[in-house]
């Protein structure tokens, strides 16, 4: 049923997926609805103990830019039979394909749907994607708030997010900062360095524990040196041969090559093939590389914080007081504690003074008073 309903009568879906409206877009169109009036109508649906009689269930931007344009009543598809499921996916329906739809918004979307008990063969199926679209757009809700931002302003494309999104929180801060400042020359880089990080997590170490035997490291060096020669004889023979064939026009090349132009074809796609798989190769082993760099100076922080602490602690813990009288007289005949403080000695040193003067007054010979307090001094 169509109605004309006053812009005041209809209130916003606070389910609304999608929650970004773009500011110059919204006067664009209402300057268009100015112009022309609104094309097409927004779709309501009654709204028991609302603010509103009606609720939109799609056309939210058209209802904000009818009110910028200053209409007070506007033409409305009223849906009476609709409950909220139905009213949300109308309004997925609405704004899904839109490409001011913001990725996360349609990833949150589609979540409330499987909440709600829908697997992804059939989100998919409802609107028009695959499910691995679906799968993967869900895989997005792992990343932390502050790389989904980043996602949302398009600093970080979709299938990269993927790769982050599968990262911990900690790791996902790491790859994403990487890629946004331009540490990697392509988006592909920035998926292997993610993709080494992942296997970093799934593995406490990805060298072995235990350093190499000496049959070990002779084979590495062999390889290294096999694979160093064999690079040295491509820039010395393939990549001049090559660069020579690249001076040259087609029609030069028909004649030159003659009979022979149909072999070099086949053996220079055979060449591209195996770089394109080896270049790839490469990349994924860079990438891990690159994590294993991370993981290490991570490690070295993490040491370096550990050993902070425990000279923090060490440096707070009381000094050792002197002990009773008593016990250092006890053991002052101890080898191990005559290494004892030299504050110790003196009151040892003390003591057995005052007792030589208590023996003298005892069997009658008075130390003369010059002379007991030199022997003080």
């Amino acid at each position: 049923m169509f109605a004309n309903l006053k812009v005041s009568e209809i209130t916003p879906n606070p389910d609304q997926p999608r929650k970004f409206f773009d500011e110059a877009k919204l006067k664009e169109l209402a300057d268009s609805i100015r112009e022309n009036g609104l094309l097409q109508p927004v779709v309501v649906r009654p709204a028991e103990g609302a603010e509103a009689p009606y609720i939109l269930i799609a056309g939210e931007r058209r209802w904000r830019s009818c009110q910028e344009a200053g209409l007070d009543v506007i033409p409305a598809k009223v849906i009476k039979n609709a409950d909220e499921e139905k009213a949300y996916v109308l309004s997925i329906a609405e704004n899904v394909n839109r490409e001011d739809m913001t990725i996360m918004e349609e990833a949150g979307a589609y979540a409330d749907l499987k909440a709600a008990g829908w697997s992804p063969a059939k989100i998919a199926k409802q609107f028009g994607k695959t499910e691995t679209h679906i799968t993967w757009r869900l895989g997005l809700l792992t990343l932390r708030p502050e790389v989904a931002e980043m996602v949302d302003q398009g600093q970080i494309k979709n299938n990269l997010a993927w790769h982050i999104a599968q990262l911990n929180p900690a790791n996902q801060m790491v790859a994403a900062m990487r890629y946004v400042r331009g540490d990697f020359d392509s988006e592909a880089e920035a998926q292997h360095f993610a993709n080494g990080l992942k296997m970093m997590e799934q593995q406490t170490s990805l060298t072995n524990e235990k350093a190499p035997t000496a049959e070990e490291q002779e084979k590495q060096k062999k390889a290294k040196a096999k694979a160093k020669d064999g690079l040295g004889k491509a820039e010395e023979v393939l990549i001049p041969l090559l660069e020579e064939l690249a001076e040259k026009k087609p029609e030069d090349l028909a004649v030159i090559l003659g009979d022979d132009l149909a072999r070099h074809l086949r053996v220079v796609g055979r060449l591209y093939a195996k770089v394109q798989m080896v270049r790839n190769l490469l990349s994924k082993a860079q990438g891990i590389q690159r994590a294993m760099a991370e993981e290490f100076n991570k490690a070295a922080v993490e040491v370096q914080q550990e050993a902070a602490a425990a000279k923090k602690v060490a440096a707070t813990k009381p000094k050792a007081t002197a002990g009773k009288p008593e016990a250092k007289a006890a053991d002052a005949q101890s080898t191990a504690k005559k290494a004892a403080a030299k504050p110790a000695a003196k009151t040892a040193a003390r003591t057995a003074t005052a007792t030589k003067s208590a023996a003298a007054e005892t069997t009658g010979r008075r130390t003369p008073t010059k002379k007991a307090e030199a022997a003080a001094k």
